[in-house]
């Protein structure tokens, strides 16, 4: 009998699989890289800021040393754009290391995490890579169901995970349900508020998550650079808690866990306020040309608050799965949702006008 290395709930984790590369796919059907649109990932249609790549250039010249491991210049550039202290800040390979960095560094094995049905799978593997337990809280109307996740806090609950809005599915929850939500959370369990998908929210629904960090020693706001700034290559995120979280979050992380070039990149794009406003616009329009279509099309789709529609492309189990490698085979990368239990849909990045034009056509001729 062959050995078997490693705990049992390490081996029982199922990786996670992103979105298909444009190489891949490519080489798997026979076609040239330039025909391909990838609308898989939510990466940022628009690329990098040349303002982030003109700094990153200028990084090169140093790529010899090793990089800032306390990110002094980036951390002024989080404290000048949110106003908080230094000692707030966590930076992070991604928000995808703040997610797990804060499994490891609040849960013990055996104990529990509570987070939503159909949010970010990572909250699901952070747990299982904890040794934790997770209380997964039904949806409501494949949002969170705030009241039902609140109630569901045991007593060796250490942890929660929010994403708003969420992913796969788009959703958000008000400002108001989300602090009446923190304040029945016992103090003794930290809230991570996952914000990847924050800066495309319309002014009439944003909301200032860290100033709730003042008030609420055990929130943990995540956010991400890999969206709406364009540096999904680049792995950078960063967490703004009180020092009491920052503190243990500091000590598990890796020391040199932002490269030197994304240290750079991070804080050009984090001041280049007209980049932002742009891949906001870019998506409110690809947004309306989407769903419009879906509309036309009959089909049913969710409001989405992020820079993607999660989309009903079928009435079967195999909807999802048959659609999408339709649409590979015409050079069009969507992300399939049978992992999440939503095999009836597709998830659709917002890309350039040109991108959502050939996903539309390619759909519309495979749907008949």
């Amino acid at each position: 009998m062959a050995v078997k290395f490693g705990p049992e709930y390490v081996r029982a984790i199922a990786p996670y699989q992103g979105g298909k590369p444009i190489a891949e796919v490519a080489r798997e059907f026979g076609l040239k890289e330039s025909d391909i649109v990838k609308l898989a990932s939510n990466e940022n249609p628009l690329g990098m800021p040349q303002s982030a790549r003109d700094a990153m250039q200028r990084a090169v010249a140093d790529i010899g040393r090793y990089p800032d491991s306390n990110g002094f210049e980036l951390k002024a550039a989080i404290t000048r754009k949110h106003n908080v202290p230094e000692d707030w800040i966590t930076l992070g390979n991604g928000s995808n290391d703040i997610l797990e960095l804060a499994a490891h560094a609040f849960v013990q094995p055996g104990q529990s995490v509570v987070f939503s049905e159909y949010a970010f799978l990572v909250y699901a593997l952070a747990t299982q890579a904890a040794g934790a337990r997770a209380i997964v809280v039904p949806s409501r109307q494949y949002g969170h169901d705030l009241q039902a996740m609140a109630a569901a806090v045991a007593d060796d609950t250490r942890l929660i995970y929010i994403a708003n809005p969420n992913n796969p599915t788009g959703t958000f929850a008000p400002a108001a349900e989300l602090e009446a939500f923190l304040r029945k959370v016992p103090e003794h369990v930290v809230v991570v508020l996952d914000e990847a998908y924050t800066d495309y929210l319309p002014a009439e629904l944003r909301y200032d998550a860290i100033a709730w960090v003042a008030k609420y020693p055990n929130l943990l706001v995540s956010r991400t650079l890999s969206k709406a700034y364009g540096l999904a290559g680049l792995r950078i995120g960063y967490a703004i808690a009180q020092p009491g979280i920052t503190d243990l979050l500091n000590r598990i992380r890796q020391p040199f866990n932002v490269n030197s070039l994304a240290q750079a990149a991070a804080v050009a794009a984090l001041a280049d306020s007209e980049f932002l406003a742009r891949s906001a616009s870019v998506n409110a329009a690809g947004y309306q040309a989407l769903t419009k279509a879906f509309d036309e099309m009959k089909l049913p789709y969710l409001s989405s608050f992020g820079n993607f529609v999660m989309v009903q492309v079928g009435d079967d189990d195999a909807a999802g799965a048959r659609v999408n490698l339709a649409l590979l085979k015409r050079g069009v990368i969507a992300r399939p949702l049978a992992n999440y239990g939503l095999s009836k849909w597709l998830r659709v990045t917002i890309g350039l006008p040109e991108e959502n034009a050939a996903f539309l056509h390619a759909l519309k001729t495979i749907l008949g």
